[in-house]
């Protein structure tokens, strides 16, 4: 899989897409990631991205045509490939589990960054979805389309290790569901481990487990 970011900060992805089962997915690779700077995009000699609003208002508005060249040129990178263009913005569909196991099985993802108030209204009739990771304002899309690239590339298949990893975690199914995990001391203060999970009696342990998973 290919995923491509547009950014007016390339920079702040890199620890991110270096580190973890990011960095992993890369050194197999299963993922090729690529950072493209809308600044190298920009209008005239000091590279304009935006503008005042139409109709007046605070702030700036992201131009449609860097935009969109932008977005032109990253599909050119990998024209043998279809792309899936996200467009990351408050007004998009919440993203989801399901979302991201669909967006895991695309051979190609471009991930566009909003930025100060917005975008051109124009540029949405270049992107395939708008998508959101919650009710709430952050300064731009790229924390946002850091989510989505963890999100679907833990679920490329080798990129975890196990088959089932991926299936076996919260929110697998629609439903949030993750039973408590343990591990060594048996006893930390006055906190003990329950004790079936120390019996050995694999089928109560799986009972357990089912139980306290929803």
């Amino acid at each position: 899989m290919t995923i491509q970011i547009i950014t007016l900060f390339p920079e702040m992805f890199e620890g991110v897409l270096n580190t973890s089962m990011l960095r992993k997915a890369q050194e197999k690779k299963l993922v090729d990631y690529g950072l493209i700077n809308l600044r190298d995009y920009g209008i005239g000699p000091r590279k304009q991205v935006d503008d005042t609003p139409y109709g007046g208002g605070d702030g700036m508005v992201l131009r449609p045509e860097p935009l969109v060249v932008a977005i032109e040129d990253a599909r050119s990178k990998v024209s043998n490939q279809e792309s899936e263009v996200i467009l990351l913005t408050p007004r998009g569909a919440v993203f989801t589990q399901a979302d991201a196991r669909e967006l895991a099985k695309c051979s190609s993802l471009i991930l566009v960054c909003g930025r100060y108030e917005g975008y051109d209204e124009r540029v949405a009739k270049f992107v395939n979805r708008q998508v959101s990771i919650g009710d709430y304002v952050l300064t731009g899309g790229e924390l946002p389309a850091m989510v989505v690239a963890d999100a679907v590339t833990r679920l490329i298949p080798g990129v975890l290790g196990g088959e089932t990893s991926a299936e076996l975690e919260s929110f697998s199914d629609g439903v949030a569901k993750e039973h408590p995990h343990y591990t060594r001391p048996e006893q930390f203060r006055d906190l003990k481990v329950p004790e079936v999970l120390i019996s050995g009696n694999h089928e109560a342990i799986a009972d357990w487990r089912k139980k306290h998973s929803v």
